[in-house]
């Protein structure tokens, strides 16, 4: 049964990252979501390498890879494109994402670098917000021409 419900736990988490995978101001620019598992092997000389798969099943301490990929699809240029991606509540801010992501760590009312945050506890006194209490990432770019497409990730460990 264990491992039954850790599929359909799969399966909702990568239904939900698709379905909503980030919110952005200009229809002119496309958006796709996906998500990957993180692999790491070793092959028989011990050296290792990491690859981006489809999650199959996946557990508690998973890595996966959120992408968001981008691309104007009009004549004129998107400036200042904002993009915005959720947190699904199943994952948190991998520890080694980039420090100088923009997040939020109270569903998108303030915004700021994850060292700069406060939330607070459950004593009620605020303490420096982790990567676990991050709900929502956003990028600014600040033009994305005619036809120029990208992509925007971050690393999270499944709770």
């Amino acid at each position: 049964m264990k491992i039954f419900s850790k599929i359909i736990f799969a399966a909702s988490l990568m239904a939900t990252a698709m379905a909503t995978p980030a919110t952005a101001q200009d229809a002119a620019v496309e958006l796709k979501g996906d998500v990957k598992a993180v692999k790491t092997m070793t092959d028989d000389s011990g050296n290792t390498s990491t690859e981006l798969v489809a999650p199959e099943v996946i557990v508690p301490g998973d890595r996966l890879m959120f992408i968001t990929s981008y691309r104007n699809t009009s004549a004129e240029p998107a400036e200042n494109f904002v993009v915005t991606n959720p947190l699904p509540s199943a994952v948190r801010l991998a520890p080694d994402a980039d420090a100088g992501l923009t997040v939020s760590v109270d569903g998108g009312a303030t915004w700021g670098k994850l060292s700069a945050l406060t939330v607070t506890g459950e004593d009620g006194a605020a303490r420096a917000a982790d990567h676990a209490d991050v709900t929502h990432i956003r990028w600014t770019l600040a033009s994305v021409a005619p036809g120029a497409a990208g992509d925007l990730q971050y690393p999270a460990i499944i709770r």
